[in-house]
């Protein structure tokens, strides 16, 4: 059996289907070029992939290669986009015990924390801490929050639109190729 075409049409679905995991990520965070760049370039990929099944359709591996594929390249997007970790996220501290240790704790680290107090159903008193942290440096901050403070409890929202200036602690305006994509 040939699994010559199978084989290209697999990789090319893999590279097609992660190109596309990551263009909508550039898309929804408001990169237009890249996201362009990378969708001009996967619709080239996509035409050939789909060109070879469609006109083979007698080559059920073929067929089975494009289908795994998908899943694979979808699976590879959402683990290259991880690692990219571009954009900002808000993470929400609900703290039912004395937030100060860990509002130092977190100024210390870099994060800026903003303190809203209020009550709950079932606590009288409560403190919403919020801070904005790149996304790259969440589970630096939930490591943080799990080992030495694992009474609070917490969310996390993805930001999709901020003011321009900067927020952070220690980090510096990222200018070039590598910022724009979330890899400074």
């Amino acid at each position: 059996m040939d699994l010559v075409l199978p084989l290209i049409i697999l990789v090319a679905r893999i590279v097609e289907t992660t190109m596309e995991t990551i263009r909508l990520v550039y898309v929804t965070k408001g990169h237009k070029y890249l996201a362009s760049g990378i969708g001009t370039l996967k619709i080239g990929i996509w035409v050939l992939s789909t060109g070879l099944v469609l006109t083979n359709l007698d080559n059920i591996p073929g067929i089975v290669a494009y289908m795994l594929g998908y899943g694979v390249g979808t699976l590879l997007g959402m683990t290259i986009e991880s690692w990219i970790g571009l954009g900002t996220v808000i993470i929400r501290i609900f703290c039912t015990k004395d937030p100060e240790p860990l509002i130092r704790h977190l100024g210390d680290l870099g994060y800026g924390t903003t303190r809203i107090n209020g009550a709950g159903q079932f606590v009288s008193s409560v403190a919403v801490l919020l801070s904005m942290v790149p996304r790259k440096e969440t589970g630096r901050l939930l490591e943080v929050l799990k080992t030495k403070y694992p009474d609070a409890h917490f969310t996390i929202e993805d930001v999709s639109t901020m003011s321009e200036r900067e927020i952070y602690f220690g980090t510096r305006n990222r200018r070039g190729i590598l910022g724009f994509t979330g890899y400074s």
